[in-house]
């Protein structure tokens, strides 16, 4: 089982961060919440705080923690851990990502999401 972190970032207008996952990569061209693998002994707030650095530039405060799940995918097990997060500094931009947008939950039906998502959309959607 590999932990991941992912962030759930809102902005004033009551929209949140989605990135499009690269083409060449599992899931590709799939959207997701930005975020990324631990590496070992990593603590999942560093991994968060490395992974926006690393993918958008942006330096973020994970500030609690929104939900933890289980995903089976053919190829990876998965722990996600989402945590509520906000940027402190920078613009969020695409150095890894295929897209990156600002979405409202009533716009989650219009994009196709990695599985292990799917669970976390439908409680945005019922918060919204």
């Amino acid at each position: 089982m590999v932990d991941v972190a992912a962030a759930l970032i809102w902005d004033e207008q009551g929209r949140f961060l989605i990135c499009q996952r690269p083409a060449h990569k599992a899931r590709g061209l799939m959207w997701e919440f930005v975020g990324g693998k631990a590496e070992p002994s990593e603590k999942l707030e560093d991994t968060l705080i490395r992974e926006c650095r690393e993918e958008l530039d942006v330096t973020v405060k994970p500030t609690s923690v929104y939900v933890q799940l289980v995903h089976e995918y053919p190829d990876i097990t998965i722990h996600l851990t989402l945590f509520n997060a906000m940027i402190t500094q920078g613009q969020p931009k695409m150095l890894e990502h295929n897209d990156i947008r600002w979405i409202f939950p009533s716009q989650i039906p219009d994009f196709e999401f990695c599985p292990a998502d799917k669970d976390i959309l439908k409680m945005l959607l019922a918060q919204n």
